[in-house]
Order: C-alpha cells, then sequence, then structure tokens
C-alpha cells in the first residue's frame, strides 16, 4: 500500500521517519503487504533529506495517483489544507491529520463527507500530540456517559506557569526562557492567549458530547493578565494554577465550554502535571475520573500517533471505523458566564471598610501573602455564576478587581 505526505515540517518529517525506522513492525500491523511513502508534498526542495527523491510539489500528482490508498496532511493551517482534503475524501483515499485548525472549524463537513465516500478521516494527533485520548473516548470508554472532560492542553503555557509557581518567575520572564528553549514561537499568540488550547478542547467536546462545537462558541482566555501575585496566592491557599479548556454537562444537557486560568486542588493529578507536559482529565458516569498524561507535542511523540492512524486506515481499507460526531446545534453551549463555580478574587479595597464588606458579602476563604500591596485583598467565594459575581462586586463603591478565575473541583 502506497501512503503520500503533504506537509515536511517537523510532525511530516517525524512520520516519515519513523515509517522509515520501524517499517517492518508497522507494515505486520498494517496487515498489508507492503507500507511504503512514495509521494511528499511541500513547497521546499530537501536535497540533504533522505527523501529527497519523494519530495513533488504538485498537489495533483497525489490527487490523480490511485495507488495511493492513504493521505498524511502535517501542513497545519486551515488553507490550503481544508481545500486538499476535501479533494482527498472525495477522491476516495483516507486522510490522516495532526491539524487541529483544521477538525476544530472543518471537523463536521469532513467526517460527513468521509463517511458518504467510505473512506476514514482520523486525527488522534490533533489533540494531544503523543498523548493517546481520541480512541480511548471512542472505544474504551464508550460505555460511559462522559459528564466532563478538562485538560491541560497547550504544554507551552504549562510550562510558563510551572516556572512562575517553582521559580517566582513573571510571566514575561518565563515566556522569554520558553521561546529560548524552543517550547514557544517568536509569536507566541497562539498559546498565550488560549488559542490553541480552543481548538483542543473543541475537537474533544464534539467526540464526547456529539455536536460539532466551533471555536468562536468557545469563551477563551490565555495566560497574559496572571500576576506572579495570583500564583503566589493559590498556592498558599492549597491550589496550583493551571490553563484550562473545560467542557462540561449542564442542566438540560447543554454544554459549557471555556479556556481559562483556573485553580486546581493542590493533591490533584492534573495540579502536579508540570512544564511542557499535557494531561486531559474525562469524567464518565460509569467509570469516574481517568486521566492521560504525557507530551502534548514534539516531532515523534506527534508522529507516532499520526502514524498509529495510518495503521488504522490501512487495516480498515474499503471499510470506515465508527468516528463521528453530529451537526451543529443552535443552543447547545450556553453562556459559561451562567455557570456557577466558585471563584478565586484579587483586587484593591479604597479602605478597610470596602475589605470587611468584601469580607461580609462574598469571601468564603481569604487568602494571604508576604508583601501584599496595601488595600489588596484575595478570597475564594462560594459557587456563583461570573455575571452575578461580577454584578456583586460592581455594587461594593471602592473594589477594584484585578483578577478573577475560577475553582475546579479537580
Amino acid at each position: 500500500m502506497n501512503i503520500a505526505i503533504m506537509g515536511f515540517g517537523v510532525v511530516g518529517s517525524g512520520v516519515a521517519e519513523l515509517m522509515t525506522k520501524n517499517h517492518a513492525g508497522i507494515t505486520e500491523k498494517s496487515m498489508q503487504p507492503s507500507m511504503e511513502i512514495k509521494y511528499i508534498l511541500d513547497l521546499r526542495d530537501f536535497p540533504d533529506s533522505p527523501f529527497c527523491d519523494k519530495i513533488i510539489h504538485d498537489f495533483s500528482t497525489i490527487l490523480e495517483d490511485d495507488s495511493i490508498a492513504v493521505v498524511v496532511e502535517t501542513m497545519g493551517g486551515l488553507h490550503p489544507a481544508y481545500e486538499f482534503v476535501s479533494d482527498l475524501l472525495q477522491a476516495g483515499k483516507s486522510v490522516v491529520t495532526s491539524n487541529k485548525e483544521l477538525v476544530a472549524a472543518k471537523g463536521y463537513e469532513l467526517l460527513t463527507l468521509a463517511q458518504e465516500k467510505n473512506v476514514n478521516f482520523l486525527f488522534e494527533a490533533s489533540v494531544g500530540g503523543g498523548i493517546p485520548i481520541i480512541r480511548p473516548i471512542t472505544q474504551c470508554l464508550a460505555a460511559n456517559e462522559i459528564d466532563e472532560i478538562a485538560g491541560i492542553l497547550n504544554g507551552t503555557t504549562n510550562f510558563i506557569l510551572t516556572k512562575m509557581i517553582t521559580e517566582n518567575m513573571e510571566m514575561g520572564e518565563a515566556l522569554a526562557m520558553a521561546q529560548h528553549l524552543g517550547y514557544a514561537e517568536k509569536d507566541p499568540t497562539a498559546d498565550v492567549d488560549g488559542i490553541d488550547a480552543c481548538r483542543k478542547i473543541c475537537i474533544l467536546a464534539s467526540l464526547c458530547f456529539g455536536k460539532h462545537i466551533y471555536p468562536d462558541q468557545v469563551r477563551t482566555e490565555g495566560i497574559r493578565d496572571v500576576q506572579l501575585r495570583d500564583v503566589s496566592y493559590a498556592a498558599n491557599g492549597g491550589y496550583g494554577m493551571k490553563l484550562l479548556g473545560v467542557a462540561r454537562r449542564v442542566e438540560g444537557n447543554k454544554l459549557c465550554i471555556f479556556v481559562a486560568p483556573c485553580l486546581v486542588q493542590g493533591h490533584s493529578q492534573l495540579a502536579s502535571v508540570d512544564d511542557v507536559f499535557n494531561a486531559i482529565l474525562v469524567r464518565g458516569d460509569a467509570i469516574g475520573d481517568v486521566v492521560f498524561y504525557g507530551r502534548g507535542a514534539g516531532k515523534l511523540p506527534t508522529a507516532s500517533a499520526v502514524v498509529a492512524d495510518v495503521i488504522d486506515c490501512a487495516k480498515h481499507i474499503a471499510k470506515r471505523k465508527l468516528l463521528d460526531w453530529g451537526a451543529p446545534e443552535d443552543g447547545f453551549v450556553i453562556d459559561c458566564a451562567e455557570v456557577p463555580y466558585p471563584f478565586f478574587v484579587r483586587g484593591v479595597c479604597d479602605c478597610e471598610k470596602t475589605a470587611e464588606t468584601v469580607r461580609g458579602a462574598l469571601a468564603k476563604q481569604e487568602l494571604h501573602i508576604e508583601n501584599a500591596p496595601e488595600g489588596e485583598i484575595a478570597f475564594l467565594t462560594g459557587e456563583i455564576s461570573e455575571n452575578a459575581l461580577r454584578a456583586a462586586l460592581a455594587e461594593i463603591p471602592g473594589f477594584s478587581t484585578g483578577s478573577m478565575m475560577r475553582v475546579t473541583a479537580y
């Protein structure tokens, strides 16, 4: 069986390397007489690569070659990836992708097209990199009703928060270190503003709750505004701080979904996930909580997940794996600002009387740090919606809100 790779960057080159290195085992597991890379599509030439003889520049070469049964898309971005993948599925070729932007934006459409053409569209690597999560949700946990899924879905932001927690670094300093080490891009917007995590929680929520969720339906906050004092207050209260993507079933079978910095219980499995590692917690009605942990990115970890999907496609030629979700539905996603959570609040009071008013009205537990600025107060609330909390704080004259974060039950 012949395959093609579109995009010869970090992940695409990792796929080629892994398929060559473990060729015999991959071929045996695929149940095919052979598994060969025939083409690698890229805009660039790679004269020094051992795969230089496979490099092509014309997409139609892959599209029109009937010997190509499976195509790996590792180009990234929405265009032209979407057009290429659509054409390939239409032509009866299965597609494997690591492209979270593509799956989050066009997953329902591409899955529907794959179903019509009796081919497969698989994307294990699009969420957890090398962490297996798509198959466990759709197969191992299939007997469960999933009530909630929450994940540390971005290694860059987790590295930054870890440095803030363990080494008392300011956010800007930790970001600079992440960039120096190659964990963050020169433009870190997709990471620090939560865009990357948003795309991933969209995919997970679509899988778990059965309807396509678009990124623009997700309330998304990054970590740019997190202060070192916030981290210190949380730690003194027995909490860690993580950028989480959360999708939670709420009353009336609706979905609350968001990406935001959150406080997590200090003894929880998520609190202990440090540096560039990721973790995804799935809460099922039968299994309870299960956590999937590992490296969420990287050349070979991500390639591992991609090649596993290639093997799956090879084993399912002319038949489909059951991997689908339904169309988006108006009203399914509700405003997360209306869903009650305990909150962490940090702010400044203009006088002690204002502080006493805040304590009496909203503070369930007050938090302290050494050398807090004059007039600053930090506290945890009971369960309250964000909208109700903001309204209550607005009615206290002399209080200025600095930070507000949800406190999770994990």
